[in-house]
């Protein structure tokens, strides 16, 4: 099954999974478990926003950095800058914060409160990141164009789960 098919499979999923369910905590966990087991990335997870930093939230992998300053790595930057990042080697990315040495490449998508759009891809004026979907591989340039599409269809289906 090539990965186009595999996220359309994981988002109808995701859609059930989460259909009805109001606790964010819940929603994440079940998702990130959801994404890591389709996709067998090395660590899949959220960080959420809380009093001025991203504090870590439902993952699965290996033992993850607990906080990270706005604007800091891969993840602060995408709250900061309010889009998705792809990075193809984390060693290219200035500030990359190394919570694993395996870690290769990432994707980050911010996950916007409700009046916000993941998939607009552009900064959300008024609207406030509420979270950030990180995903690491332990290979080079595993992301691209088709993980953003359907990661940030996925991160705009929890926005009222999460910020409810």
């Amino acid at each position: 099954m090539d990965k186009t098919e595999k996220y359309r499979l994981l988002t109808a999923q995701i859609r059930a999974l989460i259909d009805g369910e109001t606790d964010g905590v819940a929603v994440m966990a079940n998702v990130c478990a959801a994404i890591h087991e389709a996709m067998g990335f090395w660590w899949t997870g959220f960080y959420r926003v809380n009093d001025g930093e991203l504090v870590l939230g439902p993952f699965q992998g290996p033992v993850a950095c607990m906080h990270i300053g706005f604007g800091k790595g891969v993840c602060g930057t995408a709250w900061k800058e309010q889009r998705t990042i792809i990075v193809p080697d984390v060693e290219q990315f200035p500030g990359h914060i190394a919570c694993s040495s395996l870690s290769r490449s990432e994707i980050v998508v911010p996950v916007f409160s409700k009046d916000g759009k993941a998939t607009d891809r552009r900064p959300m004026v008024g609207n406030e990141v509420v979270a950030v979907l990180d995903i690491d591989s332990k290979e080079l340039s595993t992301f691209d164009e088709t993980d953003q599409t359907y990661l940030e269809e996925i991160c705009s289906m929890l926005t009222l789960c999460i910020t409810a």
